[in-house]
């Protein structure tokens, strides 16, 4: 996969680094001199340009890439780079980062934004992941649809604790995509039990999450009522 990534500095450089080591293919670009920084990230592409400008995108292919990540510091780039990488090249997957969580509601399929990835939103729900028993958290937003990744953890009481997931009628537009239980990462299948204390990742349109929570936060004793 060919991953190009506005933005070399320290965010753009550390998803690099993952992206190579996973074997992608990987190219970095970034206007300023000093955030070129070659023997940082010695195995990735390095290209000196400024990535809102469509000659700097040209000379970066970005019709070739399966996917472009906007990450640089600023909003305004963030947007304009996804715009571009999704109207004027078609890249398939378009992932931008958004640093203050106040323009968050700009980052959508409108302006070209496939997944957006706010950082203070992910740290804050990071904690209440961490935390919250029986309560809903959305951990990550998918602007393409209008998902999000959602994750509860089953409580105690839980009615839907003992009971195969091929038997649970699930909201609709939602799917249970990883059940994680203890040091275990489970693909669900429908022959498998929940647990209580299982760590539930859905993917779940919006308007289906309170539904969802209601479900999954159901006790027992008011289930048998």
């Amino acid at each position: 996969m060919r991953v190009a990534i506005a933005g070399a500095g320290a965010v753009g450089r550390s998803i690099a680094g993952e992206l190579l080591e996973n074997g992608h293919e990987v190219l970095l670009i970034d206007k300023a001199p000093t955030a070129i920084s070659v023997e940082r990230v010695p195995q990735a592409e390095w290209l000196l340009a400024d990535a809102c400008e469509i000659t700097s995108l040209d000379e970066a292919a970005l019709q070739r890439c399966n996917v472009v990540i906007a990450a640089t510091g600023d909003d305004k780039v963030n947007l304009v780079v996804s715009l571009l990488a999704k109207t004027e090249y078609g890249v398939p997957r378009v992932v931008a980062r958004v640093n203050n969580p106040k323009n968050e509601w700009l980052f959508n399929e409108s302006w070209g934004v496939d997944v957006a990835v706010s950082t203070p939103r992910l740290m804050s729900a990071l904690v209440e992941e961490a935390v919250s028993v029986g309560d809903l958290v959305r951990l990550l937003r998918f602007s393409h649809g209008d998902a999000n990744l959602v994750e509860l953890t089953l409580p105690p009481e839980a009615a839907l604790a003992g009971t195969r997931v091929g038997d649970v009628e699930w909201p609709e537009d939602t799917s249970l995509v990883t059940i994680i239980r203890g040091t275990r990462v489970l693909t669900p299948s429908g022959d498998d039990f929940l647990e209580a204390g299982d760590e539930l990742l859905f993917v779940a349109a919006q308007a289906r999450e309170e539904q969802l929570e209601d479900l999954l936060s159901l006790r027992r004793e008011d289930a048998a009522g």
